[in-house]
């Protein structure tokens, strides 16, 4: 009873960045066209590239992989150039002896990209993912064109009390009572050093009780951003409203002409959890529509039709 309990707390609580319904996902995913490893500051990188077209760096949660995003993924693929990379410690990419951090990781991915030849990216990321995602576009703002923040909070206080708790008594001492975990199978399953499960945990620990506040930062990103959350997410859906705020949304009416409209969005999605998000089909058409928008601007911008045209209706010059 007592592995049990403390293995269903370690799976609440590593949810701030792991979402356990994605296990299934990890099962059914299109492979990889390319993959290999790219150094950076002393990590070797895994990446794994899908489909054609426009880059979308796409970031997984904590203690899986890209294939956490399952049908997400393959729907990404069929419409953009998706690269998957596997985050510090996470996968194929071994965890040194650097701590978890998304302003180093998303440090590195900037070289990353950078020695892939990448010059412009649209970049998603679920919770951790989503804060490495964060950390890239502050750190290389004239990289990123559009970057969508899923289960994303800008600061700590962002999650509710209760997941707080649970992080901060994570550690590797959960290991054991881990192994029939989907978390722990998908690890071992392509980890360089699959004994490092406990470091991991350890440092997974130890990352989730330190405090952190991005709101100034949040302030000045200037590409359009989308912040996406589930309506049952572990982010307060005040907190969600509040990072909204940040970035310059929902401070007034947007116009009847729309005059007034943010270029970043808030999308709230019905009946998903924090867990269950990533591999929510819904997510891959809300991120689309996000993605695809600086092709429907000039449609979405165009006067009402009643200014368009005149009486007889000829268009007005």
């Amino acid at each position: 009873m007592l592995r049990l309990r403390i293995a269903l707390i370690a799976s609440s609580a590593l949810a701030i960045c792991a979402a356990p319904a994605a296990a299934e996902a990890q099962q059914a995913v299109i492979r990889p066209d390319t993959s290999g490893y790219v150094a950076a500051n002393g990590v070797n990188y895994w990446f794994e590239i899908r489909g054609s077209g426009e880059p979308l760096l796409l970031l997984h949660g904590g203690l899986y992989t890209t294939e956490m995003f399952g049908p997400v993924l393959d729907t990404l693929a069929k419409h953009r150039r998706v690269i998957g990379i596997h985050l510090y410690g996470h996968g194929r990419t071994a965890l040194g002896t650097r701590k978890i951090s998304p302003v180093d990781m998303g440090r590195d991915l900037g070289v990353v990209l950078e020695k892939l030849g990448v010059r412009h990216v649209d970049v998603m990321g679920h919770s951790l993912g989503g804060s490495v995602a964060f950390q890239l576009a502050v750190q290389y703002p004239t990289l990123v064109r559009r970057l969508i923040l899923v289960s994303t909070p800008y600061a700590q206080n962002g999650w509710f009390p209760e997941m707080l708790a649970q992080q901060a008594a994570v550690s590797g001492a959960m290991a054991d009572a881990l192994k029939d975990t989907p978390m722990y199978k998908s690890y071992v399953a392509v980890a360089p050093r699959p004994q490092d499960f406990p470091r991991l945990l350890d440092a997974m620990g130890e990352f989730m009780r330190q405090p952190y506040d991005w709101s100034d930062e949040a302030k000045h990103l200037a590409m359009p951003v989308m912040l996406v959350y589930g309506d049952g997410d572990m982010v307060r859906p005040e907190h969600m409203v509040s990072f909204y705020h940040l970035l310059g949304g929902g401070l007034r009416d947007a116009g009847w002409a729309r005059e007034h409209m943010s270029k970043n969005r808030l999308a709230i999605l019905p009946n998903l959890t924090h867990y269950e998000i990533g591999a929510a089909p819904l997510l891959a058409t809300t991120a689309l529509d996000f993605l695809n928008a600086k092709r429907a601007a000039a449609i979405q911008n165009r006067p009402p039709r009643h200014l368009r045209y005149g009486a007889h209706g000829a268009a007005h010059q």
